[in-house]
């Protein structure tokens, strides 16, 4: 009879379904412990996949309409009071699968690195960077178009079809705006893997350069330790002077 470490060795691999029949017999608690997990991990990696395949609809739709190259793009800092905004744009191959893959926001730092490696190894990536003072100059609606399409015009691969996550760009590339497109498709979602986990390393930097403001923490979010940071310090060149409050405890 197999030990309890030994079946829970067998069934961290690919069990066969002989196995799986026989441990459904055995009355050991451990054992149908064990087959419990099993069963629930099963189901965990079905509902990924079954999610992934819900994700490549946009794609596929525009691949029956004889779309070759579709690229996804998105952005992450819209929202901070400093720090640049990021976009990044992604074409995936055909081939390519990752179930598991959402909106950053709902995935955990660990796992964003984990995917970010993934899609860069590949996947076609460009990224496009505008900088708080730009962001100022410009508004950050304009900013974050022009980071998109920055992205875009970063990838190997000239795409003809892009899909948006929730904006409309200025270009003659056929494109669609999907609202929260990154739980919607693969592509915008993976785009915003690259993105998030880009500012997250540019604001780490800051952190460095910045310290006291905790840039490595809050991302540029406008938290109470950052609000505090700059009423004590001041604003930094990563803070965008035309948000608030950014802008009124300049004028103080």
């Amino acid at each position: 009879m197999r030990s309890i470490k030994q079946i829970k060795d067998l069934l961290s691999e690919m069990p066969d379904a002989e196995l799986i029949s026989e441990l459904q017999t055995d009355e050991r608690k451990g054992v149908q412990q064990l087959l419990k997990t099993y069963n629930a991990r099963l189901e965990k990696e079905r509902k990924a996949e079954e999610q992934y395949r819900s994700m490549q609809v946009y794609e596929n739709l525009a691949s029956s309409k004889g779309y070759r190259y579709i690229a996804g793009t998105d952005e992450a800092g819209r929202g901070p009071l400093a720090g640049p905004v990021v976009a990044a744009a992604v074409i995936l191959p055909d081939q390519f699968f990752l179930p598991g893959l959402n909106d950053s926001k709902k995935l955990s730092a660990a796992k964003r690195e984990a995917f970010f490696d993934i899609i860069l190894g590949s996947a076609d990536v460009g990224v496009g960077i505008i900088s708080a003072e730009e962001i100022d100059r410009i508004n950050i609606l304009n900013a974050s178009k022009k980071a998109m399409l920055t992205a875009i015009s970063q990838l190997d691969q000239q795409p003809d079809y892009v899909l948006a996550d929730a904006v409309t760009l200025d270009t003659q590339i056929s494109q669609e705006s999907i609202i929260k497109g990154d739980a919607k498709s693969v592509s915008i979602a993976a785009a915003s893997v690259i993105a998030k986990v880009t500012r997250d390393r540019l604001m780490q930097e800051a952190a460095r350069k910045y310290p006291g403001y905790g840039f490595d923490k809050n991302a540029g979010y406008g938290t109470k330790e950052h609000v505090d940071a700059i009423s004590r310090s001041g604003v930094t060149d990563e803070h965008r002077r035309s948000f608030e409050p950014v802008k009124s405890m300049i004028r103080q």
